[in-house]
């Protein structure tokens, strides 16, 4: 199956289209990731009291095991300093934990504000796409049979405009005239996206819409007396 039609000038509108849709889904992308990243810069704060949490914690610690070398009442004298860093502990886990609310949030707002003019446009142009790419694998199943191209004439004359409809259409379809259904097949084809197809043989005895049938003017021939 042909992504793009086989004609020129609509092959031409479908790849635009399609650029256009890609250029619409990138911006969109970079929206959410400039939104992102704004959001995420409200995290500066907690990753500030991680790093004084972690660093008061280090050094509660650190004095605590320097206190602990105390003779006699070195472990009473630790346990104070244990407590404090047990606390500097917890500080910096708040820390921790304002980041990761930010970084839920930050995402949260990028999808919020790029997912639906993507998920709209590009849904709908997807959609959009499937159904010419089925129709123009219809048409060009069609145009490859003479019963396909009789349909595809079929469809002309049911989806033209009725202002661009002549009664030589009409004569011609009911007549069967050959030049007349090739015409309407090659723009029943042209409307799905695909080449007109090759005109069918024309029947020496189809006669043009339009033209006299045969021996209407003629005069009657009298019998032999």
């Amino acid at each position: 199956m042909s992504l793009y039609a086989d004609l020129p000038a609509r092959r031409t509108r479908q790849i635009a289209g399609d650029g256009l849709v890609a250029v619409w889904v990138l911006a969109w992308v970079a929206v959410g990731r400039a939104v992102h990243e704004q959001v995420s810069r409200l995290a500066a704060p907690g990753r500030t009291l991680e790093d004084a949490g972690r660093d008061l914690e280090d050094g509660l610690r650190t004095a605590g095991r320097e206190v602990a070398r105390t003779p006699v009442l070195g472990e009473e004298l630790q346990a104070p300093f244990e407590g404090a860093g047990d606390a500097a502990a917890s500080l910096a886990a708040a820390g921790t934990a304002v980041q990761d609310g930010v970084g839920r949030a930050a995402l949260l707002a990028a999808l919020a504000v790029a997912t639906w003019p993507v998920v709209l446009v590009l849904g709908a142009w997807v959609l959009h796409r499937w159904r010419q790419l089925a129709d123009a694998a219809v048409g060009r199943r069609l145009a490859a049979s003479p019963a396909g191209r009789d349909l595809l004439a079929l469809r002309a004359l049911a989806h033209a405009p009725l202002g661009s409809l002549t009664d030589d259409d009409v004569v011609g379809w009911r007549q069967r005239d050959r030049l007349t259904l090739d015409r309407l097949a090659a723009q029943g084809a042209r409307a799905l996206g695909v080449r007109p197809p090759e005109a069918g043989p024309t029947t020496p005895s189809a006669a043009r819409p339009g033209d006299r049938r045969a021996g209407a003017d003629e005069p009657p021939v009298s019998p032999p007396r």
